[in-house]
C-alpha cells in the first residue's frame, strides 16, 4: 500500500469509547454529529467585512461567492471553508507544522512525522516566505484568515467539528488556534512535498545496489522513458533553440555504495521520510491527465480543456469547488473564477475565469537530491576541507504528555535525514582506505526547502488572460513543478512547463549516473547545484500545429532537448492512449465536444493487456482449471471496466509475475507497486526469455525463465482468484476486487470500530480502470490487494465556446461534515463517470441556486 499516514493505533481507544456513547442514544449521536453542521442560508454577521457578500450554493452545496472588494471576497473565502471543511484545515496545519501530537496526544506515528516534518522546516520556510510576500498577496491571506478566525469567534469546539468531541475522549483537546496566513503557505509545502518526483526512486536506486552489486542491472530497473512509443508532451521543434542543460554524469561511487555503514544511513533517511504524513498523495497512481483541442476539432469552434489530477483518496476529497466573483470587475477587484481550491488557501487552484481556463498535471521535475556527507568531529568534509554542521532545537509538545526535543542538523545542502528518527541506526563503522572522513549521513536537498512564491502563482493565474500571463504565473511557480495547459475563449491553447529546477554541473562519467538519479558525494562540491533553470527557458508552446496538447505526466520534451527537467517521470502510456484516441477524431472528421472529452477521461483500454496478454497466451499450460483463466484473455477486449473478469484475472497475474520475478532481489519496501515504470521493466523483459531477473534465488539449483515465471503467475493467480472470488470465472468481476474507499483522514482506518468507520466513511465504490489506464483508479501490487489507493480527484471540461457548458465532479463532495448531505454526494456520480453541469455566468448561477446566504459587516 502506498505509505499513508494512520493513526489508527492511537484512535481504537478513542474510537471505542464514541462507539459506546452512540450506541447508547440516537439523540446523542445526532448532536455530535449535526451540531457542527453551519448555516447555509440568512445572514450572518462575519467582523471585519466592508460591505455585504452574497453566498449562494447549488444543489450540491457548492458556493459561489459574490463581494464588492477583493479584501471581502477572500474574507468570506475564509469564512466558508471554515463552515465546510474547518477540522481538515486544522489537521493539515497541524501536519504541516510538525505539531500533530498536540492535536491527538502520544502516539509514535504522529511523534516520528512531528520530527521529521520539523527537520525537513516546512512551517520555517512558510514564514520566510511570509516575510518576502508582496503587499497585495499578503492582504489577501490576511483576509483569507480574518474569514477563518470570524467563523471560529463565537463557537465551541465542538461545535466546529465532530471530530474535536472524538479526540476529546481520549485527549484534551484545546480550542483550535485563530488561522494565521503562515497557516495557508505551510499547506503548500505539504502539497510540493507529495508531488515531489523522484526522491524515492533515488533512495530505491541506492539501496537495490546491496542486493545486486551492479550499477547496470540496477538502471535496468528504471528503463529510459519509451518516446518512440509515447511521444513527449512538446516536440524538438517547439523548444528549438533551447540547448540542454549540463548534466553530470558522474564519479564512482561503487566503491561506496555497497559499504554497509553508507546502506544502513540510506535505509535511515527512508524510514524517516516514509514517516511524513501524505495530505495529497503517494505511490502508484499519483499523477493527473490534461489535455487541450484547438477550436478548428471542436463543434462550437472553440477550444476545449480536459484535467482529471489523480490523487489519494480520502474522506473529504481533497479538493473545494468553489465560484469567487468581484461584482464589478475591475483593476481594483479583478477576479472572476470559478474552479478547485484547497481548503485552507485563498483562491482557486485549477479552473477558468471568463476569459482563460487552465488544467495542472505533476511535470515530475527532479528538485530533490540525496547529499551523502562524511561527517568527522561533528563537521562535513568538503574538498579536502571541513565545514561546520549547523544545529537548532526543537520543542514537539504532546498533548497529555511531556515534551519532547529534537535536535535538528543540516548541513550546506540540506537537513539531515538519516538520524532523525534513530541516530544509532547510523553506523560508524569504516570506510574504503583513502575516502575521507569516517561516518555517513544524509542530506537532502529540495527546493521547496527556500522561500518560493507560489501562493503568489495562485493568485496570478486567477486573473490571467492569455499565454503571457501564464507565463508571468508560472514563473512564480516555485513548487510543485507542474504542467500547466491552458485554453482562452478567443481561441489559443498552450502549454507552459513552470517551476524551480535545479542545474547539475558536468563532472566526470563513471558507472554511477549522477544527475540526479543516484545520491550525490557531498564531499565533492562539483555536484552542488549550481543555480535554476532560468523561467524563460522552460518550455512552452503557443497553438500547436497539430491542433492539441496532451500533458499526462509523461517526459516534457525528447531526450537532450531544451534544459533538463527530469529522468524519472511517467512512462507515458495513459498521454499515448489519449493522444491516440484523439488523433483517431480528428482523422476520422469527427468534431469533439464537452461530453466526447469526459468519454475520455474514462476510458479504460488497459496497457499492461497491450502488453502482457499476447505473451501469456502462447504459454502452455497442461492443467485444464489454470487454463481456464488464460481463455478469459484469449476472449477479452482488453478494456478493464468493473464488470470484466479478465481484467480481474490480468491484475492478479501481474501482481503474481512481479512478486515471483522480482521479490528475491529487492530490498525490503521497496517491493514492484506495478506502476508504469514497472510495466516498462516488464515489456523488455519479455524480449529477454534467459534474463537474470526471472530467475528466483530462493531456488537454489534452478535457473527459472521467462515462460517458468509466466505459467506460474497465470496459475498462482487462478488458484487465488478462486479463493476470494470463486471457482467460476463468470462470476468474477474487476468491480468486485478493485473497490473506490475513501477514508476518514484520522477516524477512517483500521483498528478502528466498524460502527465508526461507517459513520465517517462513504460507501465503497465498485470501478473499472487501474494504474497507467486513462481512468486512472491506481493501485499497489505490492500490498495483496486491489483496493483503489489513488484515483481521479475531480474531473472537470471546459468548454471555451460557452462556458455553461462546462462540466465537473468532485470525489466526494463540499462537504468536510460525515453528517452533511454533501459529504458523498458526488462519490457515486464519480464512480459512475458521470459529471455535473458547470454553470458560470450570472443567470446560470442564480438558476442553479438552492441555498442563499448574506455576508453582513459587524456594527461598529
Amino acid at each position: 500500500m502506498p505509505r499513508r499516514h494512520r493513526l489508527r493505533t492511537a484512535l481504537v481507544v478513542v474510537a471505542s469509547v464514541v462507539v459506546v456513547v452512540l450506541l447508547t442514544t440516537t439523540l446523542l449521536a445526532a448532536v455530535v454529529l449535526r451540531r457542527p453542521l453551519p448555516e447555509v442560508s440568512g445572514e450572518q454577521t462575519v467582523p471585519g467585512l466592508a460591505e455585504e457578500v452574497q453566498v449562494t450554493r447549488d444543489a450540491r452545496g457548492v458556493p459561489t461567492i459574490v463581494a464588492q472588494n477583493a479584501q471581502d471576497l477572500f474574507a468570506a473565502q475564509g469564512y466558508v471553508a471554515a463552515q465546510d471543511r474547518f477540522f481538515e484545515m486544522d489537521y493539515r496545519r497541524h501536519v504541516t507544522a510538525g505539531r500533530l501530537s498536540e492535536l491527538v496526544g502520544a502516539d509514535e506515528d504522529a511523534l516520528a512525522a512531528d520530527k521529521v516534518v520539523r527537520t525537513l522546516g516546512w512551517r520555517r520556510v512558510a514564514e520566510q516566505e511570509w516575510a518576502v510576500l508582496p503587499a497585495d498577496a499578503r492582504r489577501h491571506l490576511e483576509a483569507y484568515a480574518a474569514g477563518v478566525n470570524a467563523y471560529l469567534e463565537d463557537r465551541d469546539t465542538a461545535a466546529l467539528a465532530m471530530e474535536y468531541t472524538v479526540l476529546g475522549q481520549r485527549v484534551p483537546v484545546e480550542r483550535p488556534e485563530p488561522w494565521d496566513p503562515v497557516d495557508s503557505l505551510a499547506w503548500l509545502k505539504a502539497m510540493a512535498w507529495d508531488l515531489r518526483a523522484n526522491y524515492d526512486k533515488e533512495l530505491s536506486r541506492a539501496l537495490t545496489y546491496q542486493s545486486v552489486q551492479d550499477v547496470a542491472r540496477v538502471e535496468q530497473l528504471f528503463p529510459a522513458y519509451p518516446q518512440d512509443r509515447n511521444l513527449p508532451i512538446l516536440d524538438a521543434a517547439a523548444v528549438a533553440g533551447r540547448d540542454a542543460a549540463p548534466v553530470a554524469d558522474g564519479v564512482d561511487l561503487t566503491d561506496v555504495l555497497g559499504e554497509a555503514d553508507l546502506q544502513e544511513a540510506l535505509a535511515a533517511a527512508d524510514r524517516a521520510l516514509a514517516a511524513v504524513p501524505h495530505l495529497v498523495g503517494d505511490g502508484e497512481g499519483v499523477g493527473s491527465n490534461s489535455w487541450v483541442v484547438a477550436g478548428e476539432h471542436t463543434t462550437s469552434g472553440a477550444p476545449l480543456l480536459a484535467n482529471d489530477p489523480h490523487l489519494s483518496i480520502s474522506a473529504p476529497g481533497i479538493w473545494s469547488q468553489v465560484g469567487l466573483r468581484c461584482a464589478q470587475v475591475d483593476d481594483a477587484c479583478p477576479f472572476d473564477v470559478s474552479g478547485f481550491s484547497l481548503a485552507g488557501l485563498p483562491g482557486v487552484v485549477i479552473g477558468h475565469n471568463a476569459d482563460l481556463a487552465w488544467g495542472l498535471t505533476n511535470l515530475g521535475a527532479d528538485v530533490t537530491d540525496f547529499f551523502l556527507e562524511r561527517v568527522e568531529d561533528g563537521e562535513v568534509v568538503v574538498d579536502g576541507g571541513r565545514e561546520p554542521v549547523t544545529v537548532r532545537t526543537e520543542t514537539i509538545e504532546v498533548a497529555g504528555g511531556d515534551d519532547v526535543e529534537l535536535v535538528v542538523r543540516s548541513t550546506r545542502h540540506g537537513p539531515i535525514v538519516s538520524d532523525v528518527l534513530d541516530v544509532d541506526g547510523v553506523a560508524r563503522g569504516p570506510v574504503p582506505e583513502g575516502a575521507p572522513g569516517r561516518r555517513f549521513e544524509v542530506a537532502l536537498a529540495w527546493t521547496a526547502l527556500q522561500p518560493g512564491r507560489t501562493a503568489e502563482a495562485v493568485l496570478a493565474m486567477m486573473t490571467a488572460r492569455d499565454a503571457d500571463d501564464v507565463a508571468a504565473a508560472a514563473a512564480m511557480l516555485d513548487v510543485p513543478s507542474q504542467n500547466i495547459v491552458f485554453a482562452t475563449t478567443d481561441g489559443h491553447i498552450g502549454y507552459q512547463a513552470p517551476g524551480r529546477i535545479p542545474l547539475r554541473a558536468n563532472v566526470p562519467a563513471s558507472p554511477v549516473p549522477s544527475y540526479g538519479t543516484w545520491p550525490r558525494p557531498g564531499w565533492d562540491s562539483r555536484y552542488d547545484w549550481q543555480g535554476f533553470v532560468d523561467p524563460a527557458d522552460m518550455p512552452r508552446a503557443l497553438d500547436p500545429a497539430e491542433g492539441f496538447v496532451v500533458a499526462a505526466n509523461q517526459a516534457v520534451t525528447p531526450a537532450g532537448v531544451g534544459p533538463f527537467l527530469a529522468e524519472d517521470t511517467d512512462y507515458g502510456y495513459r498521454a499515448q492512449r489519449i493522444r491516440d484516441l484523439l488523433t483517431a477524431e480528428i482523422e476520422a472528421g469527427r468534431k469533439l465536444d464537452a461530453e466526447a472529452m469526459a468519454r475520455i477521461q474514462t476510458d479504460r483500454r488497459s496497457p499492461y493487456a497491450d502488453v502482457l496478454v499476447p505473451t501469456l497466451l502462447e504459454i502452455d499450460l497442461d492443467e485444464p482449471f489454470a487454463a481456464d483463466g488464460q481463455e478469459l484473455l484469449r476472449r477479452w477486449d482488453r478494456v478493464a471496466s468493473a464488470d470484466s473478469a479478465a481484467a480481474a484475472y490480468l491484475a492478479a497475474v501481474w501482481a503474481d509475475l512481479l512478486e515471483l520475478t522480482f521479490a528475491d532481489d529487492l530490498p525490503e519496501g521497496h517491493a514492484p507497486s506495478g506502476d508504469s515504470r514497472w510495466l516498462e521493466v516488464v515489456r523488455t523483459l519479455l524480449a529477454e526469455p534467459t534474463s537474470p531477473w526471472w530467475d528466483d534465488r530462493s531456488t537454489p539449483g534452478v535457473v527459472e525463465g521467462r515462460d517458468e515465471i509466466l505459467s506460474r503467475a497465470l496459475a498462482d493467480a487462478r488458484y487465488g482468484l478462486t479463493a476470494t472470488l470463486g471457482s467460476r470465472t463468470e462470476d468474477w468481476a474487476w468491480g468486485k476486487l478493485h473497490v473506490a474507499a475513501p477514508e476518514h483522514l484520522v477516524l477512517g482506518g483500521e483498528g478502528v470500530p466498524g460502527v465508526v468507520r461507517a459513520l465517517v466513511n462513504p460507501p465503497a465504490q465498485r470501478v473499472g480502470g487501474g494504474s497507467s489506464i486513462v481512468d486512472a483508479t491506481g493501485w499497489d501490487a505490492a500490498s495483496g490487494s486491489f483496493t483503489v489507493t489513488s484515483g481521479p480527484s475531480m474531473r472537470m471540461v471546459v468548454d471555451l465556446g460557452d462556458l455553461d457548458s462546462s462540466t465537473w465532479v468532485n470525489l466526494t463532495g463540499t462537504s468536510g461534515h460525515p453528517a452533511s448531505p454533501h459529504y458523498d454526494d458526488q462519490l457515486p456520480a464519480w464512480a459512475r463517470g458521470e459529471q455535473f453541469a458547470w454553470p458560470f455566468s450570472d443567470a446560470a448561477v442564480e438558476a442553479d441556486a438552492v441555498d442563499r446566504q448574506t455576508l453582513v459587516p459587524a456594527d461598529d
